[in-house]
């Protein structure tokens, strides 16, 4: 991706080790047992994460914005490191940018979020680097019921794997923005 190294995670030392957590099992909000992501692209400044592009229209900054700013201080500092399956989800973002035919805007705390974040309430698909919430497409705002069933129907249409949060459900009720996601994908680069 872009010249980022590539880096194991069972090679972290601590602190982020226990703060990344890579390739540990963990249980996600509905008891499910999932294995962490272990391979991680390391951004070496914020300058390099705002010209990396994951894909045409999607860099690197979008999808570890609120990780960069929200997340513990040690997190806060460079290398950063970001599972390799954003560019699995920079994909299928392309792939529904293009179904709308409008630019598509990743909410601020909407992308990567490490275990350690403080906004998590439990392992989900956030914490792989697999998901994204999308607060805007072209001129609109996805602030209702109508506008996020639209365009969650249009991103489901994609693929059987690309799930799109029902507006209003969970803890914290999608009526802002919509969520979708690849699910708890683990993707090991070849030279990883």
């Amino acid at each position: 991706m872009n010249g980022f190294p590539t880096v194991d995670g069972l090679t972290f030392v601590e602190p982020h080790r226990s703060l990344l957590k890579p390739a540990e099992s963990v249980v996600d909000q509905l008891g499910n047992a999932h294995s962490l992501p272990r391979f991680f692209y390391a951004v070496e400044s914020w300058a390099a994460a705002k010209n990396a592009r994951l894909s045409e229209h999607f860099t690197v900054a979008e999808l570890l914005y609120v990780d960069c700013r929200e997340a513990r201080p040690l997190l806060e500092t460079f290398p950063h490191y970001i599972p390799c399956s954003v560019s699995i989800l920079a994909r299928y973002l392309e792939l529904f940018r293009r179904k709308v035919d409008a630019p598509v805007f990743i909410s601020v705390n909407g992308g990567y979020r490490s275990p350690a974040h403080k906004i998590n309430r439990g392992y989900g698909p956030h914490s792989w680097g697999a998901a994204a919430d999308i607060y805007r497409i072209g001129d609109t705002w996805l602030s209702g019921q109508k506008e996020i069933e639209k365009y969650g129907a249009l991103a489901r249409s994609l693929a059987p794997e690309l799930f799109a949060k029902p507006f209003g459900d969970g803890p914290g009720q999608t009526d802002d923005h919509l969520h979708i996601d690849i699910g708890y994908v683990n993707y090991a680069p070849r030279e990883g």
